[in-house]
């Protein structure tokens, strides 16, 4: 496929560039000691002749990243699937999700889209800020990721806005594929999902027509992730801290590499995907009589109710519910043991906390969000 050149520090790689990108990598002395931690025993010599052998990034994915996902969630979770009922497998969309993981989000995606019967998986919307290692720039690319450019003047941003959007289009329309995208820039750290505007007015850059026929060209599906526990609990609760305590804390590079290795190895219990209807619908049937100035703010609305609706709930949501609202309101929905299993979580996520002047009410009472905002969102849309 000839695709501009305008791209190129941004797209994915493509077919013909991954020989070049294999050796790179395998030259790598970082990269190598990630292979040998991956596959003990293995030589690099071995796992490089098959990487040779993949001829597209699929192709990579399914030999490398698909088995290594698989073997993971069966040691991390208790179990992981999605619901696809309301898209068609033969069609291509952008998934816009709830940010939970910063890379099993979209990886995951990945497998289950290709389970469910799709014939591609996702090219997938990453942050610069997580790539200042050459050779992780590298894999994410070769994985099917393109870049988002963060850290830019402003005038530098618009056009790289301008540019990311067009590039999406292109993906939907030209290159046929998938599109994975967070609904916000960084992850909610208190679990309170909320799609900013600003994320659909980059999208509706490219494309042609009006905003929303912009945004129908790129068959919008809002997609919501819900864990059962999530493994960065204790990190996002520290950090809440921090920036309570530390005038101007923010986090740092390693900050951001702990949170990724935690939250791919660490233990998740039950994950459930579940896909809504493409929104194309809605948009085609949205009222003219909406300001200008509001549509994508109604646009935003509309993917939170539809994120907001399809959260899987676990005892865990309604225990940190009914313990901050000093109810047993939603008693029916756990057992004692539950409790009891809950708490036993808490406590050794807690334990994990080391900060100056710990303060332990304040870190469990952000832990305790954070599970009870899905419940509070998902009855609020649903009136359950």
């Amino acid at each position: 496929m000839n695709i501009p050149s305008v791209y190129d520090d941004i797209r994915p790689f493509e077919p013909d560039e991954l020989q070049d990108v294999y050796k790179r990598l395998l030259d790598n002395e970082q990269f190598r000691q990630v292979l040998a931690y991956l596959y003990p025993g293995v030589p690099a010599e071995a796992i490089g002749a098959k990487m040779m052998q993949c001829k597209t990034n699929l192709e990579f994915q399914l030999a490398f990243c698909y088995g290594f996902l698989k073997n993971l969630m069966a040691k991390a979770s208790k179990g992981w699937d999605m619901d696809t009922t309301d898209v068609d497998v033969t069609k291509r969309y952008t998934f816009v999700s709830n940010h939970r993981d910063i890379v099993l989000d979209s990886a995951l995606l990945d497998v289950l889209l290709y389970d469910a019967g799709f014939k591609t998986t996702c090219e997938i919307a990453i942050g610069d800020n997580l790539l200042s290692l050459p050779w992780v720039k590298d894999l994410v690319r070769l994985n099917k990721s393109f870049i988002v450019q963060r850290s830019l003047a402003p005038r530098e941003m618009l056009l790289a806005s301008k540019k990311m959007a067009e590039y999406m289009h292109f993906v939907i329309k030209e290159k046929n594929d998938n599109i994975w995208i967070a609904q916000r820039e960084g992850r909610a750290k208190d679990s309170n999902d909320r799609t900013q505007p600003s994320i659909l007015k980059m999208m509706a850059m490219g494309g042609e027509g009006s905003p929303v026929e912009r945004l129908m060209q790129l068959h919008i599906v809002p997609l919501t992730i819900s864990y059962e526990y999530d493994p960065c609990d204790f990190l996002k609760a520290a950090e809440f801290q921090l920036k309570r305590d530390v005038e101007g804390w923010k986090k740092s590079a390693h900050d951001d590499v702990v949170s990724m290795q935690t939250g791919i190895m660490g233990y998740k219990g039950r994950v459930h995907y579940h896909c809504a209807p493409c929104i194309d619908d809605f948009l085609k049937n949205l009222s003219s009589d909406i300001p200008k100035a509001k549509v994508f703010d109604v646009i935003a609305e509309h993917i939170d109710r539809e994120i907001f609706r399809n959260y899987r709930l676990y005892p865990s949501n309604y225990i940190a519910l009914d313990r901050l609202d000093g109810t047993k309101e939603h008693a029916d929905k756990y057992t004692e043991q539950d409790i009891a299993v809950f708490d036993e979580y808490l406590k050794k996520q807690l334990a994990k906390i080391d900060i100056p002047g710990k303060d332990e009410p304040f870190l469990l009472e952000r832990m305790l969000t954070m599970y009870a905002n899905p419940a509070r969102n998902f009855m609020a849309v649903t009136g359950n």
